[in-house]
């Protein structure tokens, strides 16, 4: 059996140097990390993962519970959050808890007794059980994709309120004036309760009338957003525009508008919020509000990282989430709305 000291030996460093690659990664350089990485592989070393844990009262492994992995945007965070971890020796365990706080306790459960040494949330609304289990055991963690400066948990995220904000004032420079809104029910997660009220406090700001904005909820889905997408344009043919909380929902509403054969922007500009990859692809792309995703996950892994090692750092980091704009959203222009009318119903 290949030991530790033969790959110290492989790797030309001390036993004592080898070992802390092993159980305290941050505390050595990228390239001792490296050498003794490459000799383990050259040996076919397999660590005793029970004993060092045993010993180091660390697992090298942090936990992550997301909604959902059926959406591109938390898929691609796990992605940059691993390859983060990876960097230092770390391994991610990751959960889906389909938006069901229930269903997220049991999990946040699960992975402490596994012995992780973080856990990654995301964002704010969690069940007290779940921040109880944390405290008690005084384990790092973070929330994170929504930032909340006065809430009292540590958190790496955005403010999706400003981003939905932004893009939506674009559209009212624009002219716009009649709005169909096109959203999950802002009860599944705090982001998307953010993202509809910072479209209605736009509207609200820039003086568009109540009656002249038109609210449907429905799943988080391409097919949600097709069917909304097709009532809201028959029952309000003066509709300018599309603003929706996803860019799942937006990727439906552009399908829809070119079955019913209502040129977008010409006719109705689209918006959506995440900048998954295929909306720059799309004919025409989407305007949407662009997550920091790549960021997000780096930041987290630096987070949990810090605390584990016993360094001090900010309890709350703030990203911005720009604005994108591309071919979906133009200015208002003078339709034959009835012709629209008809031909959306």
């Amino acid at each position: 059996m290949v030991t530790l000291g033969d790959v110290a030996r492989r790797a030309g460093v001390s036993a004592a140097s080898a070992s802390r690659v092993l159980n305290h990664p941050m505390k050595v350089s990228p390239e001792v990390r490296d050498r003794v990485t490459r000799a383990m592989t050259e040996l076919d070393y397999v660590r005793d993962g029970a004993a060092r844990a045993l010993a180091s009262r660390h697992s090298l492994t942090i936990g992550h519970v997301v909604p959902t992995l059926g959406i591109g945007i938390f898929a691609a965070g796990v992605e940059a959050l691993q390859r983060r971890l990876e960097e230092f020796g770390y391994q991610l365990l990751v959960a889906a808890s389909d938006y069901d706080q229930a269903k997220e306790a049991r999990q946040v459960r699960a992975l402490i007794e596994r012995g992780v040494d973080g856990i990654a949330l995301v964002g704010h609304r969690h069940a007290p059980e779940v921040y109880e289990m944390l405290r008690s055991r005084k384990l790092p963690y973070v929330n994170s994709y929504q930032f909340e400066g006065q809430n009292p948990h540590p958190c790496i995220g955005f403010d999706n309120r400003t981003g939905a904000f932004n893009l939506t004032r674009y559209l009212v420079d624009l002219g716009h004036r009649e709005f169909g809104i096109v959203t999950a029910p802002p009860g599944l997660n705090d982001r998307i309760a953010a993202r509809l009220k910072g479209i209605l406090d736009c509207l609200d700001d820039r003086g568009v009338a109540s009656s002249a904005r038109h609210i449907l909820e429905v799943p988080q889905t391409i097919l949600a957003g097709r069917g909304a997408t097709r009532a809201l344009l028959a029952a309000h043919p003066e509709l300018t525009t599309l603003c929706c909380t996803t860019d799942t929902l937006a990727v439906g509403a552009l399908c829809e508008c070119h079955e019913l054969g209502i040129r977008v922007p010409e006719h109705v500009s689209v918006t959506g919020f995440s900048d998954l990859e295929i909306v720059s692809q799309l004919d025409p792309p989407l305007s949407t509000v662009r997550i920091p995703i790549d960021q997000i996950g780096t930041r987290i892994a630096d987070f949990l990282l810090d605390r584990i090692a016993g360094k001090t750092g900010p309890k709350k980091i703030e990203l911005e989430a720009s604005v994108v704009i591309r071919g979906s959203t133009g200015p208002v222009r003078v339709v034959a709305r009835s012709r629209r009318s008809r031909r959306a119903i």
